[in-house]
C-alpha cells in the first residue's frame, strides 16, 4: 500500500515539475525526463508521454508540433489553466514544506 500512496504522490510532483518548467520554456518528452532525473526520479516514456496528453487533455498544457531532425517533436507550453493550478500547487506545497518543517 506504501508504494502505491508515494506512486501517485510522486506522479503529482512530476506533474508540478512539467507546469514549472513548461511555464519557463517549451518542454518535449526526453527534456523532461532528463530533467526529473536530476531531480531524483527514475522516469521512462512509458511514464511521461501519457502524463502529458493527459495534461494537454485537462487543459493544462497547449502542444505546438515541430520537425525537428526529420523528426516531429511535441513542444509543450503552460495554459493559463495551467498557470492557475500552478499557483495554487505552489501555495499549497509552501505551506506543507512549512508544516513539515516544524517540530
Amino acid at each position: 500500500m506504501e508504494n502505491r500512496i508515494l506512486r501517485k504522490l510522486f506522479l503529482g510532483f512530476i506533474q508540478v515539475h512539467i507546469l514549472y518548467h513548461a511555464s519557463k520554456e517549451p518542454v518535449y518528452g526526453v527534456y523532461m525526463i532528463e530533467e526529473l532525473k536530476r531531480h531524483g526520479y527514475k522516469v521512462s516514456a512509458g511514464t511521461i508521454y501519457p502524463i502529458l496528453h493527459h495534461m494537454v487533455d485537462e487543459g493544462l498544457l497547449s502542444v505546438e508540433k515541430k520537425v525537428v531532425n526529420g523528426k516531429v517533436r511535441k513542444y509543450s507550453t503552460i495554459t493559463r489553466e495551467g498557470e492557475k493550478v500552478l499557483k495554487e500547487a505552489r501555495a499549497k506545497a509552501e505551506e506543507l514544506v512549512t508544516e513539515l518543517r516544524e517540530e
